[in-house]
């Protein structure tokens, strides 16, 4: 099994155009032993390294994660082709965002997604930081690392 590990300010472009090209994510929360998962359409902002998505505030994964911002998840292909699988996991910071960020964050979903523009809800970011994505086409088992924090391997 091929394994890099990244250290670099930006993820490698492989895994930001594999993350472009999807459209779901899972969000896995975590609040005083209660685990929760969700599933959410999201957009990519890569002036933040951001995952942007639209949930409400009464949802209980975003109850969880504004008590604990530390959280989880996975991005896999809209679809999944035997022997040539993709797959990313990430950790990162949860987050509501202000002023210009919501601004750039806004441009970035409603660019995706415009029929979720009348919808109810609130844009919501997970601030990327840690990733490992599988891509099998690049030889089975191969994985890129990536750490926001320089000189730390995962």
């Amino acid at each position: 099994m091929k394994s890099e590990s990244l250290t670099t300010a930006v993820p490698d472009k492989r895994i930001i155009d594999f993350i472009k090209q999807q459209t779901v994510l899972t969000l896995a929360t975590c609040l005083t032993g209660e685990p929760y998962c969700a599933t959410c359409f999201f957009a990519y902002s890569e002036e933040f390294n951001a995952l942007v998505f639209k949930s409400s505030a009464e949802t209980l994964h975003i109850s969880q994660a504004l008590a604990n911002s530390k959280v989880a998840g996975s991005v896999l292909p809209d679809k999944l082709v035997t022997g040539k699988v993709k797959g990313l996991q990430y950790s990162g910071s949860f987050l509501q965002p202000e002023g210009d960020m919501l601004n750039a964050m806004q441009k970035s979903y409603y660019k995706k997604y415009p029929f979720a523009l009348p919808m109810k809800g609130i844009l919501w970011a997970v601030v990327l930081t840690k990733l490992k994505f599988t891509d099998n086409t690049l030889g089975f088992g191969t994985k890129l690392k990536w750490n926001a924090q320089a000189g730390e391997k995962i």
